[in-house]
C-alpha cells in the first residue's frame, strides 16, 4: 500500500529497474504546485509532450477528480532510437505540473513512464500525496530551479518565421546576437511527421528545412496556414515559440537554386570519377582506344570520342532506369548496388578476362553478336566498340565514391523521378568531360608517339592491369559462394590463359603473368591477416550502439565499407592503417562501429539514407562536442580523421 504524504519518496517498478521517480507537492498561492523527479540510469531515456517518430510522453491518470493539471516541459534533447528520430532526455530531469486548487486533500494517481534504450518499457507508478503534510524545506527552492529550465516566451529570437513549400516546412530565425550551437524541437502539426531538422547558419540568421510527411509516411499534409508550436535553443537559452505557417520560401535560393547546385556537384564528380583508385581498369580502356588512334582522320577521332561519351551517358541513363525500378518497388537504392549481385560480379568476371584476352592479342572480336563482344576493341573503324568501352567504364567506376557525387546521388535518390533521371544524366556528362574534350580538340590524340612496338608492349601492360582488376572481382565473389569456389575460378582462368599464351608462343607473357598473379596472390593473402596487437576492435553498426555510445560521453568513428569498393581500401592503407591514426582509434574513449556492406543489408542502407548518403566509402565522427556528428570526405586523410577526432571531444 503506498504512503500517503506530501513526498512520495523514491518509488521503483520491480519491471522496471532502470528508472526511479519521485513526485513532491505544496500549496502557492491559490495554485497547488507539484514536482516530477525522474532518476534513470546511464543509457536510458524518456520523452517530451511530443516524442517525436516513437515513445510516449510522460502521464498521469488521476484518482483524485476535477483535477486540472499543467505541465511545463524543459527543453529536450534529439535521439534516434532504433532509427526513429525522437525527442526527450536523458539522465535526471525535473517536470513542473501545476494544479488549479483541490477541494480534496489527497492527491492520487498512476503516472505512466516510457523509458527506452535498446528496448522500451512502458511503467506504471501508482502514488499518493497528503497534502495536509508539509513540504520538503527545498521544494520551493527546486520548483524556482525547475521553472528556470523552461523555456521563455521570448528573449533568443529577433524575428522568427516558419513556411510550407513543396511539402517541405522551412523555418528562419534572426538573432543580433549570433548563434552557436542551435536547435529545435517541434510539437507536431495534426496529421503530420517532422524530421530532424537540418539546420544552418550564415551571420545572425538560423535557416532550417525540416521534411514533411503524414503519420503513415507519405505525402506531407499542406501545413499552409496551420499553428507550428516549437523551440528554439541555443547556449542554454530557449525559447517557446508560436508562429503561422507560411508559404513564401524562407531560404535562400529556393528549390530550383537547390537543384541546379546539385546538378552542378553531379557534373564535379562525374569528372573527379575519372581520377578515383577503382577506374584503372577504365585507364587502361582510355589508353588502349589512344593507341589506335594513329594514323587516322580527326573526324575518325572526334566520331570515335563522341561513341565513348554516347557509352558513358547512356551506361547513367541504365542505372537511372535501374534506380526507378527499385525505388518503384520499394527496394532499397545505392551507389555500387550492383556489386552486391553475385551474378553481376560473375559476369563482370568473365567479360574482363575475354578484354584481358584482346589486349594480349588472343582474341579478336569481329561482329557485335552480343553483349560481351560489344563491351570489347572491335577495332579503329566500328563506333560499337567505342560506345561499349564508354559503357564498360562506367559499370567498373560505380564502386567508388568520389567528392560530391554522394551528395548528388543521395538527392537524385530522394527527388522526384525527372530531377533523378536530370542528374544521373548530368553525372554521365560530368564523367565523359575528358572524352568530350578530346573530340573537340581530336589533335589531342596526336600527342602520342609515332606507331611502333612500343604499342605491342603497352597492350601487354595495359592487358596484364585489366587481368589484375578481372582476379579482383574473382575474390569479391567470396563472400557470396566462398573461397574455395573464388579460388578454384582464379586458377582456371590462370590456367586457361597461360596455356592460351604458350600456344601463341608467347612464353614470356605467360611467365610475367603466372609471376605476376602469384605476387597479387600473396600481396592479397598477406592483407587478410592483420597482426593481433595491430587490429583495432571494430563493433557492428547499429543505431543502439551509437546511441548507446554517445550515452557514455564516447567518441565513435563510424567506417561504412565493402569489399568491391576500392576507396575503402585506399583508404584503409593510406590513412586507418597509418600509425598515428590507430593511435587515435585506440584511445579509450572512442567506440569503433563498422558496417558491411558488401552484401546487401537493409540495416546499413537505411543508417546510410537516414544521413543523405547512398554510397560508400562512408565514415562520421560523433562524440560530446559533435552530438549530431560530422560526415569526412569519401577520400579520408590522416590530418581530417585525427583533428576531428580532437574536435568531438568534450
Amino acid at each position: 500500500m503506498t504512503a500517503q504524504a506530501a513526498d512520495t519518496g523514491w518509488l521503483r517498478n520491480a519491471q522496471n529497474s532502470h528508472a526511479e521517480v519521485r513526485l513532491r507537492s505544496a500549496s502557492f498561492n491559490d495554485k497547488q504546485q507539484l514536482l516530477l523527479d525522474i532518476r534513470l540510469q546511464p543509457g536510458w531515456k524518456t520523452y517530451w509532450r511530443t516524442p517525436g517518430e516513437g515513445g510516449v510522453a510522460p502521464e498521469i491518470r488521476w484518482q483524485t477528480p476535477e483535477v486540472n493539471a499543467r505541465w511545463f516541459w524543459p527543453a529536450p534533447e534529439r535521439f534516434d532510437v532504433s532509427g526513429l528520430t525522437t525527442q526527450g532526455y536523458k539522465g535526471d530531469i525535473t517536470l513542473p505540473i501545476e494544479l488549479a486548487t483541490l477541494s480534496s486533500q489527497r492527491l492520487a494517481g498512476t503516472l505512466t513512464l516510457s523509458t527506452c534504450s535498446d528496448v522500451c518499457i512502458l511503467t506504471d507508478f501508482p502514488f499518493s500525496l497528503d497534502l495536509t503534510r508539509p513540504a520538503d524545506v527545498n521544494f520551493a527552492r527546486d520548483y524556482a530551479e525547475a521553472m528556470g529550465q523552461i523555456p521563455a516566451a521570448g528573449g533568443l529570437t529577433d524575428r522568427l518565421d516558419a513556411s510550407f513549400v513543396n511539402g517541405e516546412l522551412q523555418i528562419r530565425a534572426q538573432r543580433q546576437d549570433g548563434w552557436q550551437k542551435p536547435a529545435l524541437f517541434f510539437d507536431y502539426p495534426p496529421g503530420s511527421m517532422l524530421a530532424a531538422p537540418s539546420i544552418s547558419v550564415s551571420g545572425d540568421t538560423l535557416s532550417a528545412r525540416v521534411a514533411v510527411t503524414d503519420e503513415w509516411g507519405e505525402a506531407a499534409p499542406d501545413l499552409r496556414g496551420k499553428t507550428l508550436s516549437l523551440v528554439v535553443a541555443d547556449g542554454g537559452i530557449a525559447q517557446q515559440s508560436s508562429v503561422t505557417i507560411g508559404a513564401e520560401s524562407l531560404v535562400s535560393g529556393g528549390a530550383a537554386s537547390t537543384l541546379w547546385s546539385v546538378v552542378l556537384l553531379a557534373l564535379l564528380g562525374g569528372l573527379i570519377l575519372n581520377l578515383m583508385p577503382c577506374v584503372l581498369p577504365v585507364l587502361a580502356i582510355k589508353l588502349s582506344s589512344l593507341v589506335q588512334q594513329q594514323g587516322q582522320t580527326q573526324r575518325q577521332t572526334r566520331q570515335q570520342f563522341l561513341a565513348s561519351s554516347a557509352g558513358i551517358i547512356f551506361s547513367f541513363l541504365l542505372l537511372a532506369l535501374l534506380m526507378t525500378g527499385l525505388r518503384l518497388s520499394g527496394q532499397a537504392l545505392g551507389w555500387g548496388i550492383q556489386f552486391q549481385s553475385s551474378g553481376f560480379l560473375l559476369v563482370m568476371v568473365l567479360v574482363m578476362f575475354l578484354f584481358s584476352a584482346s589486349l594480349f592479342d588472343l582474341l579478336h572480336f569481329r561482329l557485335p553478336s552480343g553483349l560481351n563482344t560489344t563491351l570489347a576493341t572491335r577495332g579503329s573503324d566500328g563506333l560499337l566498340g567505342h560506345f561499349g568501352q564508354g559503357a564498360f567504364a562506367t559499370l567498373l567506376a560505380t564502386p567508388c565514391s568520389a567528392p560530391f557525387l554522394g551528395t548528388a546521388v543521395a538527392y537524385a535518390l530522394t527527388a522526384p523521378l525527372p530531377q533523378l533521371w536530370l542528374l544521373f544524366v548530368a553525372l554521365g556528362v560530368g564523367m565523359s568531360l575528358p572524352w568530350l574534350l578530346v573530340a573537340a580538340l581530336p589533335g589531342m590524340a596526336r600527342c602520342l608517339p609515332r606507331p611502333g612496338r612500343w604499342m605491342v608492349h603497352l597492350r601487354s601492360v595495359l592487358g596484364l592491369f585489366m587481368l589484375l582488376a578481372t582476379f579482383w572481382l574473382v575474390t569479391l565473389l567470396i563472400p557470396h559462394w566462398g573461397a574455395t569456389f573464388a579460388l578454384m575460378l582464379a586458377l582456371t582462368l590462370l590456367v586457361v590463359l597461360c596455356i592460351w599464351l604458350v600456344k601463341q608462343q608467347a612464353l614470356q607473357q605467360a611467365g610475367v603473368v603466372l609471376i605476376t598473379l602469384t605476387l597479387a596472390g600473396a600481396l592479397f593473402l598477406m592483407t587478410r591477416i592483420e597482426p593481433e596487437e595491430d587490429s583495432l576492435h571494430w563493433l557492428p553498426l547499429t543505431e543502439a550502439a551509437l546511441n548507446q555510445a554517445l550515452e557514455q560521453d564516447k567518441r565513435v568513428f563510424i567506417d561504412v565499407t565493402a569489399d568491391w569498393c576500392i576507396t575503402c581500401k585506399v583508404n584503409k592503407s593510406r590513412v586507418l592503417n597509418q600509425p598515428d591514426v590507430r593511435a587515435a582509434l585506440k584511445a579509450d574513449d572512442v567506440v569503433l562501429l563498422r558496417g558491411d556492406w558488401t552484401q546487401p543489408d537493409a540495416a546499413i542502407g537505411e543508417f546510410l539514407r537516414r544521413r543523405d548518403r547512398v554510397a560508400i566509402p562512408f565514415n562520421q565522427i560523433y562524440g560530446p562536442a559533435l552530438p549530431q556528428g560530422q560526415i569526412l570526405s569519401p577520400l579520408l586523410t590522416r590530418e581530417a580523421v585525427i583533428s576531428t577526432l580532437s574536435e568531438a571531444k568534450k
